[in-house]
């Protein structure tokens, strides 16, 4: 099964009539990871008024928390998971610090200073479609390698190490339904001189064209 998340983390800031709204997002495979996040995120911000918050921390969108943080109900929490799920994103998590500056914004300045806030992290962190990926170790004569990296261009292939000796040696992600085709073509690229090992498949980020 194949899911829409981000990959690595982003921060991102903002001023609304002097609060400062700092947006957090990461990418969190459960809800511990989601925790975790969470409260590195506070421990970064022990003065904050408030640290509201909304993940969707599995690959179904059955795991959804969030939380106002003291924020009136319904302003803070449940904005930033919106923007989780209009993205269709799962494993993701949005935390959104607010220190407060004076002035109130009332329910409808609130919901839009969450909400833009944890979208703008959002887009920062960078949307990937998740899929089993298998990673292929690749070695050939040091003369291929330029035809093999052409080859991985050519195909957005994601080179994970490359080693350079008396040979070549490339690790690549590539999606397990591609795999098979993918090594045909490519020993087609360098007439039968690679020799490929495949490792165990598991969940990769690729970037979504």
């Amino acid at each position: 099964m194949n899911y829409r998340s981000v990959s690595g983390e982003a921060r991102t800031e903002r001023i609304v009539e002097k609060s400062r709204f700092l947006g957090y997002c990461a990418h969190a495979a459960g809800e511990e990871e989601a925790r975790a996040f969470l409260s590195r995120v506070r421990a970064e911000h022990p003065q904050a008024t408030h640290v509201c918050y909304g993940f969707v921390a599995d690959k179904t969108g059955n795991l959804q928390r969030f939380s106002d943080d003291n924020e009136p109900q319904g302003t803070a929490g449940m904005p930033i998971l919106n923007v989780i799920k209009a993205q269709k994103l799962y494993e993701t998590a949005v935390a959104v610090v607010r220190y407060f500056g004076g002035i109130k914004l009332g329910a409808g300045g609130l919901t839009r200073a969450y909400s833009t806030s944890a979208a703008e992290a959002v887009a920062l962190a960078e949307i990937c479609e998740y899929a089993v990926c298998v990673p292929l170790d690749i070695r050939a004569e040091y003369a291929a390698t330029n035809a093999l990296l052409k080859f991985f261009t050519a195909k957005n292939a994601t080179v994970l190490l490359r080693e350079f000796d008396s040979g070549v040696h490339f690790r690549v992600a590539v999606r397990e339904r591609e795999a098979d085709r993918f090594c045909v073509e490519l020993n087609d690229c360098v007439n039968g001189r690679a020799k490929i090992t495949s490792g165990e498949g598991y969940y990769f980020p690729f970037p979504i064209e």
